[in-house]
């Protein structure tokens, strides 16, 4: 199979796979065309890919020879004329949001396989892009929390006297809220977590984070994995309880959201107000809306002395481990839509080939975006 890889938009740093994966790709019989600096940003030159069996060709070349195109963001709208019908393309498309860019998609004919869509499950999980980036994100916020925060994360006792540790806040523990209680809590801060899972309880503890218990919450066992949007009795419960903890944090760091819709305002303006001046907080569900009510996507705003920093892009900050966990997630998921002979196999009767594939033939595919698209 001939498969492109293309360089990312501007705004971004990562790479959908590092020369390593084109490497492993080639031996295995395919053919890896990629774009001019496609991995520069992350550290690897045009000779690296090269010297692992890659094509260097033109952008407009891969679009129209490739079988196979691999991007992290979608390609521009203005290169859909140049697709091919059954030409393959994956990436993170976002469909739940994104409908006239995949009804154009399904228009042309073109098979959309979006890795976002993937079904949360056990066999799904060396494949899942979303916990590997949310890996990243945790990990980073805590760091940019600590490089912003005019204050130590740990104790510290000295002949100058006691420093108490800061208090951190994290609202939500996925993945990304799990890696950052464990980055916090070995710089030393004292770290409260709300989740409205109470599932989670046990692995908030696990990582020494105190659990924020709030009775209520609506946990759908048929939902895939996903958050759930909860009921308004349990919405003012919640924010009464977060706000609460929120005035007496140091910091705090958002990770809510719901698949194809706006993220919950959790913390409100008048919270932001009553937290000490130089608090910090890092919201990444910046980009669908943002989980305070002062949140802006991609930029940092400062309110009363408070530091908001609005950032759905963390793992462009960290481009080289960021993309080498990404390309191992994407070369998992090739294995299962490639036969021994390097072939593309498309089998709908496989659960996460019929999960993470939006459109094909003219059709949509996957069942969670039909019902989505009904209502």
């Amino acid at each position: 199979m001939k498969i492109g890889l293309l360089k990312e938009p501007d705004f971004e740093n990562r790479v959908a796979f590092l020369p390593e994966a084109v490497e492993k790709l080639v031996k295995k019989g395919h053919e890896v065309l990629f774009e001019s600096d496609a991995g520069a940003r992350a550290f690897a030159s045009d000779s690296d890919y090269t010297e692992a069996g890659g094509a260097k060709t033109g952008r407009a070349d891969i679009i129209k020879q490739a079988e196979l195109l691999l991007s992290i963001h979608p390609i521009d709208e203005k290169e859909f004329d140049s697709l091919q019908e059954n030409q393959v393309v994956v990436g993170v498309y976002n469909p739940l949001v994104n409908k006239e860019m995949v009804m154009k998609l399904k228009d042309k004919k073109v098979t959309l396989i979006s890795l976002d869509n993937l079904p949360r499950t056990t066999r799904a999980q060396a494949m899942d892009i979303l916990s590997s980036m949310a890996t990243v994100a945790g990990y980073k916020a805590v760091l940019e929390a600590a490089r912003l925060l005019p204050k130590f994360f740990p104790m510290f006792m000295s002949a100058a006297g006691t420093i108490k540790p800061s208090k951190m806040l994290i609202i939500g523990a996925g993945v990304a809220g799990l890696q950052a209680i464990g980055t916090a809590r070995k710089l030393g801060a004292v770290v409260e977590v709300f989740d409205v899972r109470a599932a989670v309880k046990e692995e908030v503890q696990s990582l020494g984070g105190k659990f924020v218990e709030v009775e209520g919450a609506k946990d759908e066992k048929d939902a895939g994995g996903y958050a759930v949007e909860q009921t308004e009795e349990f919405k003012k419960k919640q924010q009464a309880v977060i706000q609460e903890h929120a005035i007496k944090s140091d910091i705090i760091f958002t990770t809510a959201q719901i698949p194809g819709k706006p993220a919950p305002k959790l913390i409100t303006k008048d919270s932001i107000e009553k937290m000490k001046p130089g608090s910090v907080i890092i919201d990444i569900a910046a980009s669908s809306g943002g989980n305070t009510e002062l949140t802006e996507d991609n930029k940092v705003v400062n309110h009363n002395g408070v530091t908001i920093v609005g950032n759905s892009l963390l793992p462009s900050d960290m481009p080289v481990d960021a993309s080498r966990m990404f390309g191992n997630n994407v070369m998992n998921f090739l294995e299962i839509i490639t036969g021994e002979n390097g072939a593309l196999t498309v089998n709908f009767e496989d659960d996460i080939v019929v999960g993470t594939t939006v459109t094909h033939q003219g059709e949509l595919i996957s069942e969670r975006i039909k019902n989505a698209y009904k209502n």
